[in-house]
């Protein structure tokens, strides 16, 4: 009988079976941040367990509120600081180094194909773009994860998802993913693993492929994944290139880790997307979901560019393009944060930043704030924002405000026009 891709990376990682469908698996890497990690550091020092598994798969960061606001969130960044001093962590990305967590740790070459990786964070399902197991967790597996390298699933079901066809020209991975949370619903992949394969996977580069893993936990999914092609190879070739003769080296490879043609799946899904319009959502769920023709109109008070969703090199070219030469509305607070440093660097080179500014925006430092109503664009009661990001929950970017989730291209014409509009890139 075939495996998928999620199979056998469990199989090359499985350490022990305590009960019946649950498996202890190897990780090959933890990654941390400052908003959930510091709890599981403090209760391992209370237990007299300060150390780490392997300092070298440890990888930790600063990126939700950065730099602090308060005095809390001080503290929080000082005890994953001094953490990763005490335990010799060497990729501790600290404020004018960092970058949002699922941006920065693909872009410094941390994810490979087969790897086993887990966080804090449920948006760590982002990694299995690169044919990665890659999972959100709770407090107490995060500790065994960093004191054991570690950590215990059940046998992964993986529903797949085919995409046929070829996107319009103005339609983008953001649309892709928002339509099909609409399919599965905010429960519908539940406990399970989505593989997306198909020609549209084929043709999407890995920014646009974490853009889909990014947000299969809206579904309910415990992670997304993408088999290995040489897109993969070509993005982490600068890391690589020196493990492997050749990229074709490489690709053989990662390949093992490729589902096979007879594996077995919960359930397989079929969706010719040649049609597809750009969408948004319109409600409190990840899954309501409508055409952006339909939201027309729809006034907003904040554009939001940026997230582990779409703050990537990739979306501040599109968004930049449709700003370029333009202003947005009076009554629209603009703002954009690059995801990375490198990303702010290469966008600052590019001109990039410079039309932003000119349109307009505040453009700031790498961060997390907004997405969860921490810091750098929180909303005031009954106002709404056309963002980027990926969760629109009641309340996510401040108490009692509205947010509308959309792709980089559809919230730069928004935030022209001071409505819900469709960018100029998209012709029926």
């Amino acid at each position: 009988m075939g495996r998928t891709i999620a199979q056998k990376i469990f199989d090359s990682h499985i350490i022990d079976k305590p009960f019946e469908n649950t498996f202890v698996i190897s990780l090959d890497n933890v990654f941390c941040h400052e908003i959930t990690t510091p709890i599981a550091i403090n209760d391992l020092v209370l237990r007299n367990k300060d150390k780490v598994f392997d300092s070298t798969k440890i990888k930790a960061v600063i990126d939700h509120v950065t730099p602090a606001k308060d005095s809390k969130t001080a503290t929080q960044g000082k005890i994953l600081r001094d953490w990763a001093t005490r335990n010799n962590i060497k990729d501790f990305f600290d404020i004018g180094k960092n970058g949002v967590c699922h941006a920065l740790f693909p872009e410094k070459g941390f994810v490979r194909p087969g790897q086993t990786i887990i966080m804090g964070d449920s948006h760590t399902c982002t990694y299995g773009a690169f044919g990665t197991f890659a999972a959100g967790v709770g407090t107490t597996d995060l500790e065994v994860g960093i004191l054991k390298g570690v950590c215990a699933f059940r046998e992964p079901k993986s529903i797949k998802i085919t995409l046929d066809g070829k996107l319009k020209k103005g339609v983008f991975a953001k649309d892709v993913i928002l339509f099909l949370i609409a399919q599965l619903g905010v429960n519908g992949a539940t406990d399970c693993v989505i593989e997306f394969t198909g020609p549209i996977i084929s043709a999407m580069n890995m920014e646009e492929r974490m853009t889909l893993c990014n947000m299969v936990v809206e579904a309910g999914a415990t992670s997304g994944i993408c088999n290995p092609d040489m897109n993969t190879v070509e993005y982490l070739w600068p890391f690589i290139k020196n493990d492997f003769a050749t990229k074709q080296d490489a690709l053989t490879e990662y390949s093992k880790f490729s589902s096979d043609k007879d594996a077995i799946y919960e359930k397989e899904l079929y969706f010719d997307l040649s049609t597809l319009t750009p969408l948004c959502t319109f409600g409190y769920k990840p899954d309501q979901v409508k055409t952006v023709k339909e939201m027309e109109g729809t006034s907003i008070n904040q554009v939001y560019i940026g997230s582990c969703t779409n703050g990537r090199i990739s979306d501040l070219r599109i968004a930049a393009q449709i700003l370029k030469g333009k202003t947005i509305a009076p009554n629209v607070r603009g703002i954009v944060s690059p995801a990375t440093v490198q990303t702010y660097k290469i966008a600052l080179q590019e001109g990039l930043i410079d039309i932003f500014i000119d349109a307009g925006f505040c453009v700031t430092n790498p961060t997390c704030g907004a997405c969860l109503g921490m810091s750098n664009g929180v909303l005031a009661e009954g106002e709404v924002c056309a963002s980027t990001t990926n969760r629109n929950f009641n309340g996510r970017m401040g108490k009692g405000g509205m947010i509308h989730l959309m792709s980089p291209a559809t919230a730069a014409a928004s935030s022209i026009m001071g409505y819900i509009t469709n960018s100029e890139l998209f012709i029926e």
